[in-house]
């Protein structure tokens, strides 16, 4: 039976936390956030919804493991609590949460395949992260033959049994690496890819914007992460043999 869990991972998001929560709520029931050893208090705005939606739980991490290690741990936790399927969106409210029933009826006609978010970018977006991107998708795109439109945006929908084998099967893929090479390596192991048009929305810091996005230490990460998937590409493709991630 179809069952998916709206997981959103946190680190210091601050108030956008709650509003992200809050207008997920109003739109689907099932939520499990997952904060990762955040320091600021931002979990205990949620104390007070705790009772009103027993849909929402929220799971807690005492020391900060990255993005993917908060997906890893929510995904297993939702698996064990009977879910099925994971949507993931970020907690600084830049993903649409309108779209999350559209995106969840795509994955329940589709329960085998990923639901891939591709970001329609407003006037707002910085364009240093716009064109910084495009690098990513391009070599994305060229080791699966066009199957991932955009390798960056992380409002997804996941088979979670597929998700969690991949993420369990290495060492990577923990930090700001995770929504790249998570993608790539479940379309490596042959799971379809579905890709679907979502809103974006960035917030500047007036609007209490947050990223932890680190320019130099999370692109150097992402470009090693580039080299080691095209390099295991290349390698596998001269073998004859499908790819596999290192």
């Amino acid at each position: 039976m179809f069952r998916c869990i709206v997981l959103i991972p946190s680190y210091n998001s601050g108030a956008l936390l709650r509003r992200t929560v809050a207008s997920v709520l109003a739109v689907w029931p099932d939520i499990v956030v997952v904060t990762d050893g955040s320091t600021d208090g931002s979990d205990q705005t949620l104390e007070d919804m705790l009772p009103l939606h027993p849909g929402l739980k929220v799971l807690h991490l005492a020391h900060n493991g990255g993005k993917g290690q908060a997906v890893l741990h929510g995904a297993q936790w939702a698996m064990r609590a009977g879910y099925t399927h994971v949507l993931t969106m970020d907690a600084d409210g830049q993903h649409p949460a309108q779209s999350v029933p559209d995106f969840i009826s795509v994955a329940q006609r589709n329960p085998g395949s990923l639901v891939l978010g591709v970001p329609v970018f407003g006037p707002e977006a910085p364009a240093l992260r716009v064109w910084g991107r495009k690098l990513s998708n391009l070599l994305i795109g060229m080791e699966t033959h066009g199957a991932i439109e955009d390798c960056l945006f992380g409002f997804r929908v996941y088979p979670a049994k597929a998700m969690i084998a991949v993420l369990e099967a290495s060492r990577f893929m923990r930090g700001f690496d995770f929504d790249p090479e998570v993608a790539l390596c479940m379309v490596w192991q042959g799971v379809p890819a579905l890709n679907k048009p979502a809103a974006v929305q960035y917030f500047n810091v007036e609007q209490g914007g947050i990223s932890h996005f680190h320019y130099v230490r999370d692109n150097a990460r992402l470009i090693f992460m580039h080299l080691r998937l095209l390099f295991t590409w290349v390698w596998r493709a001269c073998c004859g043999k499908p790819p596999r991630s290192l």
